[in-house]
């Protein structure tokens, strides 16, 4: 048996990483060129370049864009010439293709802007050893680094960006991976040896009809055993010259001294070899899906007969769930990227890339106009835009309720707050029924005020809001005061054209900001320092030990249960006579 010999043909190796001595920039795979390998595995590979090209449409989709646009139009134009449509492309196909991206940027004269971005191809390009800090301070740039290697070329180094004064720097894009520093290895990693092989079937295939289909042989050498020197020397040559794919259908020529001493050679038949060079291709193409986590072919446009996402309510589910785990999870990166460039020139943008999922398949109904656009991609036209006419009534008003809130004076503390809640506003009110209601000005006290107890209401923000606020609600906010309920009731006319009907009316108490607001009210409650009846810790125990059973001998009125709702978390987003888009 020590005479039999299994020849591994290639083996999987994870891109190395090499700091080699004498050069500053660092090695990234065999011989310095796992960018062209990845390159490599494009080309040759059907489903792996037909999965990466439709990845890459979805991730660029219709374009970059930004949901406060119409808030900030000269900030949007600046975003629009410095991104143009080719960079993007680029960038995101190296990211996906390469996982990684670079982009050029380019400063104005005395650097107070940044004029121009480029794409860098990424292959061109090779990290610097990091400083003692640990961090790169730039990057090597060569047209072909073959050249390089061969010594007929030296890189160009081109400063990181934010790590010079320099007119041009590079910012390089790539997801943390553990255990790489440098490079970031692409997502579909695991799945490379599946793309090699689809290309290696392929290329048998090619080879075999080239060559006549003709079978391939198992040579006999009857001339005796050799020495072990003498075998490996034999298999090594016989390795080089007709292993491998590309040698498929060839045969051997053996020249001999005499008729006895011949090679006898003899036709290796595949048992079902179609059977199994057919599972070999559909094995290459199902691992490559899973290492591109396509969760439907179908979305890529391919075709397969797995059955999976070929109905609509499966390709739906399908479209939904590459969309939040694979596709929008790529575009915040290289968002976070645009944001540092856009952050150098001041400005400001809730950028997204325009989605390509059908409008069928986006059927979003939380969230505010805005949200809306980035998961579908259509601005929605048909939302309420205020008159100037009418902002200014919205400020007024505000200003008037403000104007009627509190600053709560050192005569009382602060024993409670909270949300407020249908299911207990009733019970905090019956609770401080022992107390008798205070005899002082009206205008200043509430109805659920006692002689002790003060309540009072506070607008405060989910902290969910996409964008800017409206400007009653960011008023409110910035005046930090509390409110009587009446005065809350009595506020009126907010949001014009948002009341039954179109009215000029509308009830900020339920509403608060209008349809879509992340904002609701809070409850205080205030106890009077230093009274005879109660003190504070025997007050806040009375609070956390309220019962559900006594909310049937409250007496005094119920406040509903959407004055602790943001708008948006009711029904039809606090519209009352909601849109055609949101139906």
């Amino acid at each position: 048996m020590s005479n039999i010999r299994v020849v591994n043909l290639s083996s999987y190796t994870a891109p190395a990483v090499k700091e080699v001595q004498g050069k500053e920039w660092v090695e990234y795979g065999e011989d310095n060129s796992y960018f062209q390998y990845l390159i490599d595995r494009y080309n040759g590979s059907a489903t792996n370049n037909a999965v990466i090209n439709g990845i890459v449409e979805l991730l660029y989709g219709r374009g970059i864009d930004a949901t406060d646009s119409h808030r900030k139009p000269d900030e949007y134009a600046q975003m629009k010439a410095l991104f143009s449509k080719n960079c993007l492309r680029r960038i995101l196909s190296d990211y996906k293709m390469m996982g990684q991206c670079a982009i050029q940027v380019i400063y104005s004269q005395d650097r107070t802007t940044i004029v121009q971005v480029d794409h860098l191809p990424i292959e061109t390009l090779r990290a610097e050893k990091c400083n003692e800090e640990g961090e790169v301070e730039a990057y090597y740039y060569a047209k072909d680094w073959k050249e390089v290697t061969a010594r007929k070329e030296t890189p160009l180094r081109i400063p990181a960006f934010g790590y010079s004064e320099e007119a041009i720097e590079v910012l390089y894009v790539k997801p943390y991976r553990a255990g790489y520093y440098y490079y970031s290895p692409v997502d579909y990693q695991g799945g490379l040896q599946y793309a090699e092989l689809e290309e290696e079937v392929a290329n048998y295939h090619i080879n075999n009809i080239q060559n006549g289909l003709a079978p391939s042989m198992l040579l006999n050498m009857n001339n005796g055993v050799p020495t072990e020197e003498e075998r490996n020397l034999i298999e090594a040559r016989i390795a080089e010259k007709f292993s491998g794919s590309s040698n498929a259908g060839r045969f051997i020529l053996a020249f001999n001294d005499n008729k006895e001493l011949a090679a006898t050679i003899e036709p290796v038949q595949l048992s079902d070899a179609s059977d199994q060079y057919q599972f070999l291709a559909d094995e290459s193409m199902r691992k490559l899906m899973v290492a591109h986590r396509v969760t439907s072919p179908m979305l890529l446009g391919i075709k397969d007969n797995s059955g999976l996402g070929n109905n609509a309510n499966e390709l739906e589910t399908a479209s939904a769930l590459f969309e939040n785990t694979v596709i929008e999870p790529m575009q915040e990166v290289v968002i976070d990227a645009l944001n540092e460039i856009l952050a150098y020139n001041d400005i400001s943008l809730n950028l997204y890339f325009k989605t390509l999922r059908p409008l069928e398949f986006s059927k979003m109904k939380v969230g505010d106009a805005e949200v809306i656009e980035e998961e579908t991609g259509v601005k929605v036209k048909d939302q309420k835009r205020f008159s100037k006419q009418e902002e200014e009534l919205k400020i007024r008003i505000a200003e008037s309720l403000i104007a009627m809130g509190e600053d709560i004076d050192e005569e009382w503390e602060l024993i409670d707050e909270r949300p407020v809640d249908y299911e207990r506003e009733d019970v905090h009110d019956a609770l401080w029924s022992f107390a008798s209601v205070i005899k002082s000005d009206p205008a200043k006290t509430s109805e659920q005020d006692t002689s002790i107890i003060k309540v009072r209401y506070k607008y405060a923000s989910t902290g969910q809001a996409r964008g800017e606020s409206r400007d009653f609600c960011s008023m409110m906010e910035r005046a930090n005061r509390v409110y009587r309920k009446e005065d809350i009731e009595d506020a009126g006319s907010v949001n014009a054209g948002f009341g039954p009907n179109g009215s000029a009316t509308y009830d900020i108490w339920f509403y608060k900001g209008g349809p879509f607001c992340q904002h609701y009210w809070v409850r205080q409650t205030y106890l009077r320092k230093n009274n005879k009846r109660i003190g504070v810790a025997e007050a806040q125990r009375m609070i956390t030990a309220l019962d559900p059973s006594l909310r049937s001998e409250a007496r005094i009125e119920r406040n509903p249960k959407e004055v602790a709702m943001a708008p948006r978390d009711m029904q039809d987003y606090g519209y009352l006579n909601p849109p055609a888009w949101l139906k």
